[in-house]
């Protein structure tokens, strides 16, 4: 019998925290089991030679959906497969109840073991959920959701106060299936924040338990909608920036942080869009010192912006929540991740095809996939045109929401961490097209950009799952809990 399932030779481990190691990396039972220096090949079941190659953590995508526009079971199959190409070996997605998902309301304890029935035997990456209480009842079930199912992160999204998820409409209590008369307002926010911050002061295992926020002001999204609609209607991406301005996650920010400091509760700031959000980030801390802010930023914010796409005719594709900015604001959060006010990226990746965008702005639905583009991006964008450390890169999309969210055995490869792994050319050059990421989308906002650094080789639990763009074998992805 072999004394490793599988070892990795002769490559560059990039550690987290760490820096850069030469070493061979040994695998056994799911598990890193040894690392050193010309380790017997002989001792192996499986070998891949990494020369000249990098080793990386497996990335966590800790920003994602799954079946919000699909079949939640054909979704996880699908879009976790596209996950293996950008390198991601677990994925957390997010789930409310409402319109899409599930189109359902009611308590998690009946709905939330359907999704995981769902989602079972389907992934092709380990898989957890962040859940977003969207009522009071669902507010008191956040310890129960802890202990039963290791749920330790939920979400409140600021503009469902006042509009559905496309704004298209502001009907969003019938968006919401909130037939009680709850109003889904700052009170509610608040009370929920509550609800996370004395859940986590009395887990016994101390866990991080924490809030993340969509921040968008709905009040001020109906003014600056009201005036585009008013102003022709233009249905391209640049009026659905000016319909969601800068200023409107800025207000929203403010206003979530001041309350977070009342109630002292952890918060993950999401998809911050532009120099305005991640200027409001920083204000938070500095008039918050005390509190746990911690900051995510889209593989979309950083690389794209409305002006180029819409001069290309690329159409309503990348229509996205908070909206795509301008290349001034990719450039601040890019500086924003080299000076460390980003505390991860992530791809907010949510598979909506092309017949559900179509060409009416407002109507269009928001989201588009990007997983498959984690580590390509940052080792393109990040490190290869910008000087960013490799060992940052993996602190950015591995290392760091693996600690955020309580995945105590990723984002590492030291001897003990779960063998989720990835082996990655750093001169390989591709280019972005919809086949080649292995979604179930039908196009891709990124099509036609050319990244360098690539993954050859993707491993979760041990297991080669990708190698040499193709999938291999069938979904072995396990749900974690945190």
């Amino acid at each position: 019998m072999a004394r490793y399932d599988l070892l990795i030779t002769n490559g560059t481990l990039i550690q987290p925290h760490v820096g850069e190691v030469r070493a061979d990396l040994a695998v056994k039972d799911g598990r890193i089991a040894a690392l050193g220096h010309d380790l017997s090949t002989a001792d192996a079941h499986e070998v891949v030679d990494a020369t000249d190659r990098v080793v990386l953590p497996g990335a966590v995508d800790a920003h994602y959906h799954l079946g919000i526009y699909r079949d939640l079971a054909l979704d996880a199959y699908e879009e976790t497969r596209s996950s293996l190409v950008g390198g991601a070996t677990t994925v957390l997605s997010y789930f409310r109840t409402g319109e899409h998902y599930l189109n359902r309301t009611g308590r998690y304890e009946d709905i939330f073991p359907e999704v995981l029935r769902a989602v079972a035997g389907r992934a092709f990456t380990d898989y957890g959920f962040h859940l977003a209480p969207i009522t009071t009842d669902q507010i008191g079930e956040i310890p129960r959701l802890m202990v039963e199912h290791g749920v330790t992160s939920f979400k409140y999204y600021m503009f469902y106060k006042g509009f559905n998820l496309a704004s298209s409409s502001r009907d969003a209590k019938s968006f919401r299936m909130a037939d009680d008369g709850q109003e889904y307002d700052l009170g509610h926010l608040f009370e929920l924040m509550e609800g996370v911050a004395s859940a986590g002061a009395a887990d016994p295992g101390r866990r991080r338990v924490s809030l993340s926020l969509h921040c968008e002001q709905s009040e001020l999204m109906r003014l600056f909608i009201d005036r585009v609609r008013k102003n022709g209607d233009p249905q391209t991406l640049a009026a659905y920036h000016q319909g969601r301005p800068p200023l409107t996650e800025r207000v929203a920010i403010g206003e979530a942080t001041t309350l977070a400091q009342a109630a002292r509760c952890p918060v993950n700031l999401l998809h911050l869009s532009g120099a305005d959000a991640l200027d409001a980030a920083r204000i938070a801390r500095r008039s918050h010192p005390g509190l746990d802010v911690r900051t995510e930023v889209t593989l979309h914010h950083l690389c794209l912006d409305h002006a180029s796409l819409d001069a290309a005719v690329a159409g309503l594709g990348a229509k996205v929540n908070p909206p795509l900015r301008t290349r001034h604001d990719n450039e601040a959060l890019w500086a924003g991740v080299l000076d460390g006010d980003i505390d991860w990226i992530a791809s907010d990746h949510a598979c909506c095809m092309e017949e559900h965008k179509g060409d009416e702005l407002w109507p269009a639905l928001p989201g588009f996939g990007g997983t498959a583009l984690l580590y390509p991006v940052l080792l393109s964008e990040g490190h290869h045109r910008r000087g960013l450390p490799l060992h940052r890169v993996a602190e950015l999309v591995s290392a760091n929401p693996a600690r955020a969210y309580g995945l105590t055995r990723k984002g590492s490869l030291l001897v003990g961490a779960d063998a989720d792994i990835v082996v990655a050319d750093l001169d390989r050059r591709q280019t972005v097209s919809t086949d080649l990421l292995l979604s179930g989308q039908d196009h891709c906002p990124f099509d036609g950009v050319e990244l360098r650094g690539w993954p050859v080789t993707t491993v979760v639990g041990g297991r080669v799952a990708y190698r040499d763009g193709v999938v291999v074998g069938e979904p072995s992805g396990r749900y974690v809990r945190r």
